[in-house]
């Protein structure tokens, strides 16, 4: 846990003032409007996030929530779940009525609760008009019926994560732009004593954007226009099977994998390749004893599948303002303070490249062309596909995101549980239980 009283805020100093710097760094931010939310008298406010990969994120949230708290005299306490721990934990607070005024959120999560969240719909156009708009993946997470139950906050891109000499010592003199040839390359890795490494257990985001990508790239989805289950179809039973070859190539255990195994597995030098955020490539570049795999280190987009065209989920998360708080004019004016031009560009900047501006002024931050490793992230936000595809977002997609309904369905193929004819039938009978069509 992390407080941050108007004495604290005061130590931040020098700090504070570099940080105020980056505005200029960066270009003059639009002339600031007044600010539409004055904090009540007393307020005190608690967040909770999501546990960081990459240390300047969170370094950079407290910063900026210090200088929050000298601006305002608003106490803010911090404190942070793990990533699978935070879709149990809001849906709870949600339905006790009581818990963090302020939560960051995975993907359509609101919809699950969405007459729990304050509307914070003047908060969102305010921001939108003076950033350049929000991209409209992001936005589609937090909007319903034309009114917004929260923000986006960020995208966590996600990339293919390599070691060049290794892919070079298997016979490929560049990286596959295709399936069947990703097939062919993690094939000769594992010939080479290097196998890869995907999560088929229940991983929030790893697990999630893998599973997706499988099933989109051979033109598969959960359901239809009109939210009909189209999953039990012949572009899956394709998707399943090309899953289960893929799956001989990795190392054994990935079936229970969460979101910090495929990183473990990859820094210790257990597999070739793998997929994550840019955090992957900098806790690699962080540590002197890694710093020859860091040289290594390359990323790209996932390969296209038969379906002819990148297609990939992305790790979406919102921030979310919960109804029962006492104080919701300083809970607002604290996501203003933050997404503002001079906090948000430090905190992009301090996350080297892990979350992707949801605001489309952003996009100028210099952290994307600071490292070629970069490139795969930077336009996560204005490409990603959102899990509900192709039907609309609601409580029945994040119902079936949260069951883990994909993710199940490619564990059980690859693990021998069930026939790919098998286990599409049954996470057809799965979604079938949260859309009603």
């Amino acid at each position: 846990m992390t407080k941050f009283t108007r004495r604290d805020a005061l130590k931040l100093g020098a700090g504070a003032t570099a940080a105020a710097g980056l505005t200029s760094m960066f270009g003059a931010a639009p002339a600031a409007a007044q600010d539409a939310f004055t904090p009540e008298a007393g307020a005190s406010l608690r967040v909770l996030r999501w546990s960081p990969f990459v240390k300047g994120d969170e370094e950079s949230w407290i910063a900026n929530t210090k200088k929050f708290t000298e601006k305002t005299g608003v106490e803010v306490r911090i404190d942070k779940e793990s990533w699978e721990d935070i879709r149990p934990k809001a849906a709870v607070a949600a339905n006790v009525g009581s818990g963090p005024d302020i939560m960051f959120v995975w993907f359509d999560d609101p919809f699950q609760y969405p007459d729990k969240l304050l509307d914070v719909t003047d908060l969102a156009a305010g921001l939108g008009k003076k950033y350049g708009g929000w991209y409209d993946g992001p936005a589609a997470y937090a909007t319903k019926d034309g009114r917004n139950i929260g923000l986006p906050l960020a995208v966590i891109g996600n990339a293919v994560c390599y070691r060049e000499s290794w892919v070079k010592e298997a016979g490929f003199s560049e990286f596959p732009k295709d399936t069947a040839g990703f097939l062919e390359l993690c094939k000769a890795l594992k010939a080479k004593g290097h196998p890869a490494g995907f999560p088929h257990g229940h991983a929030v985001g790893d697990g999630n954007n893998y599973a997706h990508w499988l099933l989109w790239s051979h033109g598969g989805k959960t359901v239809d226009e009109s939210g009909k289950a189209a999953i039990n179809s012949p572009e899956t039973i394709a998707a399943l099977k090309y899953a289960a070859e893929l799956y001989k190539t990795f190392i054994p255990g990935t079936e229970s994998w969460l979101d910090v195994n495929n990183n473990r597995a990859f820094l210790a030098g257990e597999i070739g390749l793998t997929a994550n955020g840019v955090s992957l490539y900098y806790a690699a570049k962080n540590d002197p004893k890694l710093a020859d795999m860091a040289k290594d280190i390359r990323t790209t987009a996932f390969p296209v599948g038969p379906v002819g065209k990148p297609v990939e989920l992305y790790q979406t998360t919102s921030t979310v303002i919960f109804k029962y708080t006492k104080f919701p004019k300083a809970a607002q004016a604290y996501l203003q303070f933050m997404f503002d031009d001079a906090q948000m560009n430090a905190w992009i900047q301090a996350s080297s490249g892990y979350c992707c501006q949801t605001l489309k002024a952003y996009a100028a931050n210099p952290v994307w062309t600071a490292d070629p490793n970069h490139a795969p992230y930077a336009k996560a936000s204005e490409q990603l596909r959102p899990n509900g595809f192709a039907g609309p977002l609601g409580y029945a997609s994040a119902a079936v995101m949260g069951d883990y309904v994909l993710v199940d369905m490619f564990a059980e193929v690859v693990t021998g549980q069930r026939t790919p004819e098998e286990a599409a039938k049954r996470a057809e009978t799965r979604i079938n239980r949260y859309y009603k069509v």
